[in-house]
């Protein structure tokens, strides 16, 4: 009964997301004029950011990044810091491959109404726990479920964050399941240069976004196309690299 509920009410979240029954009041244009809110960037290179939500998970985060191996491809992994601090081997491992590690908040809870001091202490404990095991704090974060509106973005960015959303033509909904090929092919129908890619690779059952990820990135090298960091994407797009205290390890 509690498993239904809990789907129920993520389910009805994502859905009132999607139908923009609630959202803030300030919308993408303004806030990527900003300079620190990215849905995706202008770029004539053929590059794109494939980023992951919700890990790590000790079962298919390192299918993943055996298939990003396997492609010589990065990616961004957008971590819980309870989950990272249960497998801190996969961060170690996702860091020491070239790959970015970035903040998804340490709880995940999907709270509409957002209080500044709880979220200052989620990307504070997760940061923390990044540094922890890799030497460097993460400079990116995405809020839960993709939602946001002034308190969240305002609050990201004094903590000095750049705030990472996805290109609106590449949300794979991956976590629906609803199929390898059908994942893949929202991603490789319309992949343009500067696209942000969003999948999972934690948070169910990830069998159908390992499959996929293999025929992404098969279809994605033949076309030409760099699969690269955010941060990476941000930097040969507009020059804009993290500040000192994320780029450089602290000792």
């Amino acid at each position: 009964m509690r498993l239904s509920l809990n789907l129920l009410l993520v389910t009805t979240f994502f859905f009132l997301l999607a139908n923009n029954s609630f959202a803030s009041t300030k919308g993408r244009m303004f806030y990527e004029k900003t300079g620190k809110v990215f849905w995706d960037v202008k770029t004539n290179e053929k590059i794109v950011a494939l980023t992951f939500d919700d890990g790590p998970s000790p079962t298919f985060t390192p299918q993943i990044l055996d298939t990003l191996a396997k492609y010589q491809a990065k990616a961004t992994f957008f971590v819980i810091g309870e989950h990272a601090e249960k497998y801190p081997e996969i961060i170690k491992r996702q860091a020491e491959e070239g790959h970015e590690i970035a903040n998804h908040t340490y709880n995940h809870h999907y709270d509409l109404t957002v209080n500044p001091a709880n979220l200052k202490r989620e990307l504070k404990q997760t940061a923390n726990t990044i540094f922890s095991i890799t030497g460097y704090y993460p400079s990116l974060f995405r809020p839960v479920g993709g939602y946001y509106d002034e308190t969240i973005i305002n609050t990201a960015i004094k903590k000095g964050y750049q705030i990472i959303m996805w290109s609106w033509h590449q949300d794979t909904k991956d976590w629906t399941r609803p199929g390898a090929n059908k994942i893949a092919h929202s991603v490789t129908s319309d992949t343009q240069p500067g696209d942000i890619v969003l999948m999972h690779d934690s948070g169910g059952d990830r069998t159908q976004t390992v499959q996929a990820l293999d025929k992404i990135l098969a279809t994605l090298k033949k076309e030409g196309y760099e699969c690269v960091t955010v941060s990476e994407l941000l930097y040969r797009s507009k020059g804009i690299l993290p500040s000192p205290l994320y780029l450089f390890r602290t000792m």
